[in-house]
C-alpha cells in the first residue's frame, strides 16, 4: 500500500535542496514545453517565475516534453533551490509571476537523487475527441474534432493489440530522439460520453507523436476506412509511412507521471471538466 505523502502548510519553510513541482498548462499559449531562444516555451516562463522567487537563476527538468498545442494537467518538474522559502512562495508566489495559462499545483522536497524524468516509472495521456458534424467553439483548442460519426466499439477492438511490449515505430515521428522504439503500453481504454470520445493511454514511456499517431489510426478505423485488424498490421509493419496521418494536438493532455512510492509524491492528476460531457 502506498504511503501517504506529507503535507506542507503554506508557511512551512522548505530548506535549500531539490524540490519537485506539479504544473498544469494550456499548451495553446506556448510553443511547447521546451525552452526556446524566443522564450515561448512553458519551461521559459516557469524558470523565470522561479528565478524571481529565488533571487537566483533556476533551471528545471521535466518528466517529459510536450509539443506546441499539447496540454498538461500533471506535468512534474524538479529543480535545485539555493535558498530557503516557505511552501507558499513556491506555489502561490510562483503563480503570481506566471501567465494565466500555466500554474503550479503543489511543491514537495525530494532527495537529491530524484529526477523528474529518469525516476519516472510511467506516464499517462488522455486524448479528448469531439465527434460531431459541427466544430466546437467554447472548447476550441481543448479538444480534437472529427465530423464523421465514429464507431467506438470497433476502435476499442483495434486498441487491444497495442497493450504489451512492442516496437511502436509505425507510430513514431521521424524526428523522434528516443534510443529505442520499444515501449510497454500497460493500459489503453476508449469510452464514449455523448459526443466525446476519451482515449486514455498509460505506458513506461511514449515516443514523439506516438499518441497523436495512434489517434489518427483509430479515426481511420472508426470511420470505416480500415478494419480493426489494421491496427495490428500497422504495429507489425514497424513503418510509419504505412500508417494514418497524425492527428491534431488540441485534445491531448499529459495527465499523470508515475513514481515509486519511496518518493512520497502525491499521485494526482486533474482532467479538465467538460460541461458538454456532464450534460450529455
Amino acid at each position: 500500500m502506498q504511503a501517504s505523502p506529507p503535507t506542507f502548510a503554506a508557511h512551512t519553510a522548505l530548506l535549500p535542496g531539490r524540490l519537485v513541482l506539479q504544473v498544469e498548462y494550456d499548451g495553446h499559449a506556448f510553443c511547447g514545453w521546451q525552452s526556446q531562444p524566443s522564450g515561448c516555451g512553458v519551461q521559459d516562463h516557469l524558470q523565470a517565475a522561479l528565478t524571481a522567487i529565488a533571487g537566483e537563476p533556476i533551471v528545471v527538468s521535466a518528466a517529459g516534453r510536450t509539443d506546441a498545442g499539447v496540454h498538461a494537467t500533471a506535468q512534474v518538474v524538479h529543480f535545485d533551490s539555493p535558498v530557503e522559502r516557505p511552501a507558499s512562495a513556491w506555489v502561490r508566489g510562483v503563480n503570481a509571476h506566471l501567465p494565466p495559462a500555466v500554474a503550479v499545483r503543489w511543491v514537495q522536497p525530494v532527495p537529491a537523487d530524484f529526477h523528474a524524468r529518469f525516476s519516472a516509472m510511467g506516464r499517462r495521456y488522455r486524448y479528448v475527441l469531439f465527434n460531431h458534424p459541427l466544430r466546437p467553439a467554447l472548447l476550441a483548442g481543448k479538444v480534437g474534432w472529427f465530423h464523421v460519426p465514429l464507431d467506438e466499439v470497433v476502435m476499442q477492438q483495434a486498441l487491444a493489440c497495442l497493450i504489451g511490449t512492442h516496437d511502436f515505430s509505425s507510430f513514431r515521428a521521424a524526428e523522434c530522439q528516443a534510443k529505442s522504439p520499444v515501449k510497454t503500453l500497460t493500459d489503453a481504454k476508449l469510452v464514449r460520453q455523448g459526443d466525446y470520445l476519451l482515449l486514455d493511454l498509460r505506458a513506461d514511456g511514449f515516443l514523439h507523436h506516438m499518441v497523436r499517431n495512434i489517434v489518427g489510426a483509430l479515426v481511420f478505423i472508426g470511420k470505416g476506412a480500415q478494419p480493426a485488424s489494421w491496427m495490428a498490421e500497422l504495429l507489425a509493419a514497424c513503418d510509419r509511412t504505412q500508417a494514418a496521418p497524425m492527428f491534431a494536438p488540441d485534445g491531448l493532455y499529459l495527465t499523470g507521471v508515475d513514481y515509486s512510492a519511496e518518493w512520497l509524491l502525491p499521485q494526482s492528476g486533474r482532467i479538465m471538466a467538460l460541461p458538454a460531457i456532464s450534460g450529455a
